[in-house]
């Protein structure tokens, strides 16, 4: 009886299993298809969202463009809810802006890059303009890090669902589907909008977005073994002339005209379709995204009585990507041969060697200090995996094949006055990795500025650098030792100013993080004033040789209006010989020391603090070498400073000391108002009388409003002192030259 009851439950358990497996062989194979709409994919996730909810597992994903993004992350492992996550914490501004930090820069970048306005590529005596806005390194870079799991897939196949992607042959016409690779990299193609992002480079084809050709990969579901197609359609439907008032919606419109048509025949390939009510957003709508998303899940809500029908909310588990260790392995790294730049260039750029676990924040730093040089017009790298289970790092570099950029800026202070700076910068002039840079400053004051240099990376760079600095100014400052003025009865003088100075140097960086250098320099200097046509004009008129050295660090996030970060900055310089115009040289040295904090106290409220110090040491040191202190906005040369309350060049001594703090609040976006202090004792000697920690001699204070124009910072500010009986107005328009 009991061997009966037991075949009989055999019997039974084996038909059940049968009937599951029936059931499981019936369920259709369901695939997904996105199409590309920029800001207007958000949708995507809203659909993901309700199919997750109705339990329908997607057996392959096809996308092209945002439907790509979002597709290919789904693929990948993560669900709807991650990806909205994701998105949310995206800065959409700076991924379309492909934002740089400015701590990605060399200290030869940052003084550069800081100067001017508009940068043109200048060939052939032709000017160009750039081929898009952006070369995608953000965008690249994030996709890296998020689909770390998946980095050494190659068969889209073999993703945790299988995906395909659509580009376009920029040289062709023809669509590509993407079915193997690096993932992050066939998304970036397949998201290539033109003029917004460059085409990428990959397997020796140039590809942009593949909206151009196939906004909708339907057919392609269809080969890969999809029974039942559930398309999400975000394209814009054709806009009427009233609506074409950008040009985004125009080439939207463009890109569409083709697309429209073949979406009759699509629709009818797809067996579910979903075209959410988005008229209203652009592809450039990021800022809109939630509302988007809300918009998917509503169309998505309106077939929902289709979908269910191919769920199972009993037995679904909504996939959930874990955080995983993104640490990486490097075993070894290799780039693109290439024609003017070493190896160690790159590397020293990269800052990290093989044999390295890096993370990808490490990495991204690195490929963002290659972009930083404008050196290469495309950028991409894989992670492959190698027999030790480590990671080799490849490099694809191609050159930029500008070497020479015409560039412009414009400034006005109340020192050098009016302005107009035109650059001429050349690479590889004479040695791979170099760069020249020739400013000619016109205006009231005729400067120029020459700076050649060689980065060699890890290894030991060099440079030369030639700067004219000239001005007309009524100065409280004593060139004659405490003197003159006070025998003349004046309180101020007029004098024209000249410097000619010439350096030599080397520097590398030291720890990855330090610039420590040093050289020689050449100078020449005079000054005289018409004032004084009776008796010698003439203060100055000597040549001094000096050598020096530096170290110096710079984090902060911005130049003129920092809202995070350090900066430290220390030299030395002696000088050893003159031509002693006025026969009293004795040789000499000068210190130098700065420390800058920026701290983010509130969403729009920025504390900086600063403090400097510098004296002289060794012989008496040359007076038209003594820290002089006084206003603000102009490009500071030799021992000139900042200070509020005092008009230019107002307090004078071989040594000082000073300490100040700014509150800037950003009213709205670039519109700054702040208020600043600062405090400073000068004297002769200050260090070594040990008044240096006495009561502050000098104090100053300043209120302001401050823009960040495409031409740079414009400000204006009221200063005063309580040392003073008036106040001063301190304008200044443009980046400091």
């Amino acid at each position: 009886m009991k061997k009966t009851l037991l075949f009989f439950y055999f019997l039974f358990f084996l038909q059940f299993v049968v009937a599951q497996d029936t059931i499981t062989q019936k369920r259709p194979k369901i695939g997904l298809v996105l199409s590309g709409g920029g800001a207007k994919g958000f949708a995507h996730i809203g659909v993901l969202k309700v199919l997750e909810q109705a339990g329908v597992k997607i057996d392959y994903i096809g996308g092209t463009s945002m439907g790509a993004v979002v597709g290919g992350l789904y693929a990948s492992g993560y669900n709807a809810t991650q990806i909205d996550s994701i998105f949310q914490e995206t800065n959409f501004d700076e991924l379309l802006q492909d934002y740089m930090p400015r701590t990605s820069k060399s200290f030869f970048e940052k003084r550069n890059d800081e100067m001017y306005s508009v940068s043109l590529p200048f060939n052939k005596f032709k000017l160009g303009i750039p081929v898009a806005l952006s070369k995608g390194i953000y965008n690249y870079n994030m996709l890296a890090k998020l689909t770390h799991n998946v980095r050494h897939v190659r068969d889209f196949n073999q993703l945790p669902i299988p995906f395909i992607c659509v580009a376009t042959n920029i040289e062709t016409g023809e669509e590509v589907i993407l079915r193997d690779g690096f993932l992050a990299q066939a998304m970036m193609a397949s998201s290539a909008f033109p003029s917004l992002f460059s085409p990428v480079e990959l397997n020796g084809k140039v590809l942009i977005d593949g909206g151009v050709t196939n906004n909708y990969p339907v057919k392609e579901l269809r080969r890969m073994g999809a029974e039942i197609i559930i398309g999400v359609d975000v394209q814009d439907d054709l806009k009427d002339r009233n609506s074409l008032q950008d040009a985004t919606r125009i080439l939207v419109q463009i890109t569409n005209l083709d697309m429209i048509n073949k979406m009759k025949e699509n629709i009818k390939l797809t067996d579910i379709y979903i075209k959410p009510d988005i008229s209203n957003y652009g592809v450039i709508s990021f800022d809109k995204g939630q509302e988007i998303i809300k918009k998917g899940e509503e169309a998505t809500f309106a077939v929902y009585e289709q979908i269910k029908k191919y769920g199972n909310q009993k037995n679904y588990e909504v996939q959930n990507l874990k955080n995983e260790s993104s640490l990486i392995n490097i075993n070894d790294i290799t780039t693109t041969k290439l024609d003017n730049y070493t190896k160690a260039y790159i590397l020293g750029k990269l800052r990290f060697k093989s044999g390295k676990t890096i993370t990808y924040d490490e990495l991204k730093t690195g490929i963002n200090n290659i972009n930083a040089t404008q050196n290469f017009s495309r950028i991409s790298y894989v992670l492959e995996k190698n027999s030790n289970n480590k990671d080799d790092l490849k490099i694809y570099l191609t050159e930029n094949p500008n070497k020479t950029f015409l560039k412009f800026g414009l400034h006005y202070d109340d020192l050098y006055k009016s302005a107009v700076l035109v650059n001429l910068t050349h690479k590889k002039l004479l040695f791979k990795n170099d760069v020249f840079s020739g400013d000619a400053i016109l205006g009231d004051n005729i400067r120029y500025n020459i700076d050649y240099y060689v980065d060699n990376g890890f290894y030991w760079s060099f440079g030369f650098k030639s700067r004219l600095n000239t001005f007309n100014r009524n100065v409280e400052t004593d060139f004659s030792n405490g003197e003159l003025l006070t025998q003349l009865g004046l309180k101020s003088i007029n004098i024209d100013f000249l410097d000619i100075t010439n350096q030599a140097y080397m520097q590398t960086v030291f720890i990855q993080k330090y610039l420590i250098g040093g050289g020689i320099e050449h100078k020449y200097l005079k000054i005289k004033s018409e004032t004084l046509e009776e008796d010698n004009p003439v203060f100055e008129n000597s040549v001094y040789f000096s050598i020096f050295g530096y170290l110096k660090y710079d984090s902060l996030d911005n130049k003129y209006f920092p809202k995070d970060g350090w900066l430290f900055s220390g030299d030395i310089q002696s000088y050893l010989y003159s031509t002693d115009f006025n026969n009293d040289f004795e040789r000499f040295s000068v210190v130098r020391g700065e420390v800058f904090f920026a701290k983010k106290l509130a969403k729009k409220l920025t504390l900086n603090i600063n403090s400097e110090l510098g004296f002289s040491a060794g012989g008496k040191a040359t007076p038209f070498f003594n820290f002089i202190l006084g206003g603000y906005g102009f490009s500071t040369i030799n021992n000139f400073k900042h200070f509020y309350g005092y008009d230019f060049l107002s307090i004078a001594a071989d040594s000082y000391i000073k300490s100040s703090f700014t509150i800037d609040y950003e009213l709205f976006k670039k519109n700054h108002i702040n208020f600043s202090a600062n405090y400073a004792n000068v004297e002769d000697n200050l260090f070594g009388t040990g008044n240096w920690f006495s009561k502050p001699k000098h104090n100053g204070y300043a209120l302001g409003y401050g823009y960040e124009s495409v031409f740079g910072p414009i400000e204006i500010k009221y200063t005063w002192s309580p040392e003073l009986a008036k106040g001063y107005t301190m304008v200044n328009v443009g980046f400091w030259f």
